[in-house]
This record gives structure tokens, C-alpha cells and sequence, in this order.
């Protein structure tokens, strides 16, 4: 048995014993808006429901550990007291991890991860509509559990409002389950889909993707490549170079059969094949080389 005093290990790696340890973790996708408006969204896994009478649910957008920062989504629900907490699906999992990424502040992670904003009934902060279920929050209080990197602050919420696809109820109205196909975090770049198991999802906290706003528009409206899709090619840091795309060209010689095709949806489903490889660079090489 092997028995750590926490105090006698970096944070860096009792965090990543607690996470490894304590999961499946529910994913509160929070979404709140600064003082001037403007909309933030972010994943969190410390998070779950504490009470139904009042409805509570409780989150904490913990202060980094490599350098004591806090996140934007602590520095809203200080300053405005509200947010929506949307739960994830495994449909929208790879776009919520793209939105993860440490993107400027007054950067709209709702555009960079392919989003769209729903507005709110009760609150500020706008609904993320690909989400099955959302709840409108008003912010009781925010508990500084610490000063030091890796301390936590749990955002203490009272459920205003809430709203489910109707997709996700079975038929005596309440939620079904299996349909609502929810996913959850464990240790390391680990998740796990409610009904069937643990795949992975990379952290995109190293690199900075274009995101899914930079995607063109026959892209993102392609009626093959899904969201998941679309937030794996809006993951990569940088797009191939014109001398990359030819090369590709003439080593697969079966992409670039079905490129004289002129087949999108063909292209579209190739593209995909990749990208369920986890090769997002010979998806994106496939798709530009059709826009020669």
C-alpha cells in the first residue's frame, strides 16, 4: 500500500492522485459574461449537486498550479453573480474540450469551440444550445478554499430555471438515462461515456487551436463531419503548409482518387476516417487540398 502525506508532495502531483482517484467526475460547461458583457465559457470537473430543496449546485474553478492565475469564469460569477451550468454529452465532448483552452481574455469560447449562444430566460449569461440539459444559476456564494496555486473556490448556485432537450426524456417525461448519453472526466487526458466506457480526449491546454470559428463555412456545415469532428480540426495549433498538402497527395494515392471524385461527401466521410484515427493533420490536408 502506498501512503502519501500530501503536504510532503508538490501540488502537481496530489492533484493528479486526487483525479486519478476520485471519478467519474460530472462536467459543469459554465458559461458566465464579464462586467462588460462579454461571454465566457469554460469546463469544470469539480462539480456536482448538493441540494433539491433549494435546488444547489456546486462548482469550483480552482486558481492553476503552475502559476497561483484564477480563471476568468471565477472573476465573472465574483463580479455578476450568475451562471449557466450546462451538462455535456458525449455528442459535443471534443468541442467542450477545445473550449478548455486558455484563450485571451474577452475571447468568445462559444465561437472558438463552435458553440452557439442560446439566451437565458432569468440570467445574463447565455445557454449553450448543443447541450442537453441547462441551468440557469444565480451564485449564493464563492468559497476561497485557499490562496496558493491549486486552492479551489466553490461557486455555491441556486437553480433558477431549468431546460431539457425533449430528446433526452423518456416517456413518462423525465430524463432517460441512455439517451442523454452523458460523459464524465477521470485521471489524466481520461473520460468516460456513461453507457458504454473510458475513451480519451487530449488536453488542448499546451497549444492554442484555431479554433472552430476559423473552420470555413463548407466546413462546418457539412452534413457528414459532426461537432466531435469539427472540434478535432479546430484543435490543431496550425493549419499544413501547401508543400505538406502535395506531399500528402502523393502518398495516399486513395485520398486523392476520391478528391478527382469531386464527391464532398465522400471527401467529408475520408476526412472523418482520419479524424477518428486521432489524425486531425490528414483530415485538415484532405479538406484544404479539395479548396485548390
Amino acid at each position: 500500500m502506498l501512503s502519501i502525506d500530501p503536504k510532503e508532495i508538490s501540488t502537481g502531483k496530489c492533484h493528479q492522485y486526487l483525479l486519478g482517484a476520485v471519478g467519474p467526475r460530472p462536467i459543469a460547461f459554465a458559461s458566465t459574461i464579464d462586467a462588460q458583457g462579454r461571454p465566457n465559457l469554460s469546463p469544470f470537473s469539480f462539480f456536482n449537486v448538493f441540494s433539491a430543496n433549494p435546488p444547489i449546485l456546486v462548482f469550483s474553478p480552482a486558481r492553476r498550479g503552475r502559476d497561483n492565475t484564477v480563471k476568468h469564469t471565477y472573476l465573472n460569477v465574483k463580479e455578476t453573480k450568475e451562471v449557466v451550468i450546462n451538462i455535456v454529452n458525449f455528442n459535443m465532448v471534443q468541442q467542450t474540450s477545445l473550449s478548455s483552452t486558455e484563450y485571451a481574455e474577452g475571447v468568445n469560447e462559444f465561437e472558438k469551440a463552435g458553440f452557439t449562444m442560446l439566451k437565458s430566460d432569468l440570467v445574463a449569461p447565455f445557454r449553450v444550445a448543443e447541450s442537453p440539459a441547462q441551468f440557469e444559476c444565480k451564485v449564493l456564494d464563492v468559497i476561497e478554499l485557499g490562496q496558493e496555486g491549486g486552492a479551489g473556490n466553490l461557486v455555491i448556485c441556486e437553480v433558477v430555471k431549468m431546460h431539457f432537450d425533449e430528446s433526452i426524456l423518456d416517456e413518462t417525461g423525465f430524463i432517460d438515462q441512455l439517451k442523454i448519453d452523458q460523459v464524465a472526466r477521470m485521471g489524466g487526458n481520461w473520460y468516460t461515456r456513461a453507457k458504454l466506457g473510458m475513451f480519451e480526449v487530449p488536453k488542448p491546454l499546451t497549444t492554442l487551436g484555431i479554433g472552430v470559428d476559423a473552420i470555413a463555412p463548407e466546413i462546418r456545415s457539412s452534413k457528414v463531419l459532426t461537432g466531435n469532428d469539427l472540434g478535432k480540426l479546430g484543435n490543431v495549433e496550425a493549419l499544413p503548409t501547401l508543400e505538406e498538402i502535395e506531399k500528402f497527395l502523393k502518398e495516399d494515392t486513395g485520398a486523392a482518387e476520391i478528391l478527382g471524385s469531386g464527391d464532398t461527401a465522400k471527401i467529408h466521410k475520408r476526412a472523418q476516417e482520419y479524424l477518428e484515427k486521432d489524425e486531425p493533420a490528414l483530415a485538415w490536408k484532405l479538406l484544404l487540398a479539395k479548396k485548390r
